[in-house]
């Protein structure tokens, strides 16, 4: 009885991504993505903490109370932000510096907490890992996404300062697009934010009804993640 990993990847990647499917984690979102290298860094952050937390909270799964579970997994999310915070500060210090508070604030990301009720809590755990990973794989693809529109438009380069932000080994990202580009200081603002983000769900609705207009049923398949029994056995 095998598990549908392809279900589950295509679930956080394009399906039932964080942000243009579910329209969660706005808030981090719009503050960090004036450039596509800080919204890389949030991305994998923020990545790091929804895979180790799917793999922890389906270990200790059997032995969390329903009574206790949210403030367990609350507690759990919050070391392993801790964690990832600590390691950002040590190897990616200037990126920590300029993300500031919103790494703690991956706390309070209430996609994490989601996933790990409603999935990981539920799950082996590498179909946890996997979910995690990949929810955190189309999250990052949503941050950098909109960054690099919004710096695009707002001054004409992509991934800017990413050998300064992310290493040395990243310097081969940073490229001038418009050279004496003056920029556009409306879509380095929260408001060009929003312009954008509407764009990118507007595109992606169109995409999907394209797709599903050339392939029938490939954004909505009928093969379940895990086959029943399995289910049952997991909860």
């Amino acid at each position: 009885m095998s598990v549908n990993y392809k279900r589950i990847a295509m679930d956080g990647f394009w399906t039932n991504n964080i942000v243009f499917t579910q329209l969660l984690a706005l808030c981090p979102l719009m503050a960090v993505t004036d450039t596509a290298t800080n919204g890389l860094g949030m991305g994998i952050a923020t990545t790091a903490v929804l895979a180790s937390s799917g793999v922890t909270v389906s270990i200790w799964r059997h032995f969390i109370t329903h009574e206790i579970r949210i403030p367990a997994l609350v507690l759990i999310i919050a070391t392993l932000v801790t964690l990832v915070e600590m390691g950002m500060n040590a190897w990616m210090h200037e990126m920590y510096k300029v993300l500031g508070l919103f790494i703690p604030l991956i706390v309070t990301n209430c996609a994490i907490l989601g996933r790990a009720e409603i999935f990981a809590s539920r799950n082996w755990i590498l179909p946890a890992f996997v979910d995690g990973l990949f929810m955190g794989i189309g999250f990052t693809i949503a941050l950098v996404s909109l960054g690099a529109i919004r710096e695009i438009l707002g001054s004409g380069t992509l991934f800017a300062n990413a050998s300064l932000l992310l290493g040395p080994h990243f310097s081969f990202m940073e490229m001038t697009l418009i050279p004496d580009y003056k920029g556009f200081l409306l879509f380095v603002l929260p408001p060009g934010g929003f312009i954008a983000l509407g764009f990118l769900i507007a595109f992606r609705r169109i995409f999907d009804k394209f797709l599903e207009k050339m392939i029938p049923g490939a954004l909505t398949p009928k093969d379940p993640v895990l086959p029943a029994e399995v289910e049952e056995a997991a909860n």
